[in-house]
């Protein structure tokens, strides 16, 4: 993975609360991207933020929520590659963003999809944001990519932070939850060392286009 060990800043994450918070400001809305490579932590200190800022202050919309259906997957042949950045709708991503961005108090709800992990598939429609909630907390994998529809999407994020975890406990993270899902170790260790040791390859080169570079203490 491309080092950045020379560029991250470490943090606890009360601090990063109290980042996240300067950007929730009652009556206008802001947008917080985290992205990172798989296993950094995105999704759990992405919850951890909203659930302090509390639901009248911060909503959570993943990207995940814009995977690619496992049937479209098979019938474009990368099935065996789901999690690269081509299997995921970043089309839908960004005009989803862009509604997000362009929510004004009073506006009707936006609703955005949530991927089920235990049934990997995605469902539609579960995620209320409401119009009068200052703070969108997004994060995903590809939120700094330079081609396709990421950019738009981007374009629209206030602050992009990149989590950078040591790469040890990033694939203890990895090899767990695959085995969480019902892999053996040894189908864990394939994907964590396989497909996402070569999605991390590519998301590390993005790191530089971020507002931080983090690692939680």
């Amino acid at each position: 993975m491309v080092s950045i060990d020379q560029d991250v800043q470490e943090a606890t994450l009360g601090e990063l609360v109290e980042l996240a918070g300067q950007l929730a400001v009652a009556g206008e809305r802001h947008i917080l991207g985290l992205t990172g490579a798989p296993g950094a932590g995105k999704s759990t200190v992405a919850q951890q933020l909203v659930d302090a800022l509390g639901p009248e202050r911060a909503v959570l919309v993943p990207m995940d929520g814009f995977h690619l259906a496992n049937e479209v997957l098979i019938d474009l042949g990368r099935l065996d590659r789901k999690g690269a950045h081509d299997t995921f709708d970043d089309g839908g991503y960004a005009r989803l963003i862009a509604a997000i961005h362009g929510q004004r108090p009073g506006d009707p709800d936006v609703y955005a999809p949530r991927f089920r992990r235990e049934i990997e598939e995605s469902i539609g429609s579960s995620i209320p944001v409401s119009s009068t909630v200052p703070l969108v907390v997004t994060e995903g994998n590809y939120l700094l990519m330079e081609s396709n529809a990421w950019p738009a999407a981007r374009d629209l994020i206030d602050e992009v932070w990149f989590l950078a975890p040591h790469n040890e406990v990033r694939h203890q993270r990895l090899v767990a939850r695959h085995e969480a899902y019902g892999k053996s170790h040894a189908e864990a260790e394939f994907w964590a060392l396989g497909s996402d040791e070569r999605n991390a390859e590519l998301i590390g080169s993005t790191a530089r286009r971020a507002e931080r570079i983090l690692r939680l203490t």
